[in-house]
């Protein structure tokens, strides 16, 4: 299946990285792993994870406090937030409230050089 990260969700998932990185080596690295994991079992099954409304689900990250958010169009996953389980929850529903989304599609693999 063909992967796209809404922009703001791009953001999110590098900055957690980031953020993760500058507080022990490495955990940054483990951070995209674990999504990168997520990302290979939605290719499989699209449909896994929690029904938030109609079209969005969420999934959360196993080691980490967050949940992506996306949703399935055919062969296509758009991430619409890489989502702090605790913190400001459905802060993203305006990002799915705009009727012309610009969407990116997503490099082959999330981890950064």
């Amino acid at each position: 299946m063909k992967v796209e990260f809404l922009p703001d969700a791009e953001q999110e998932l590098l900055e957690a990285a980031e953020y993760y990185e500058a507080r022990k080596p490495d955990l940054g690295n483990e951070f995209l792993s674990e999504v990168e994991r997520l990302l290979a079992t939605l290719s499989d099954v699209p449909v896994v994870g929690e029904k938030l409304d109609r079209i969005h689900r969420r999934i959360p990250l196993r080691r980490f406090p967050y949940a992506l958010i996306f949703r399935c169009e055919a062969d296509l996953i758009r991430f619409i937030a890489i989502a702090h389980r605790r913190r400001r929850p459905r802060y993203w529903k305006p990002r799915v409230q705009e009727p012309s989304l610009q969407w990116e599609v997503a490099p082959s693999s999330v981890r950064a050089a």
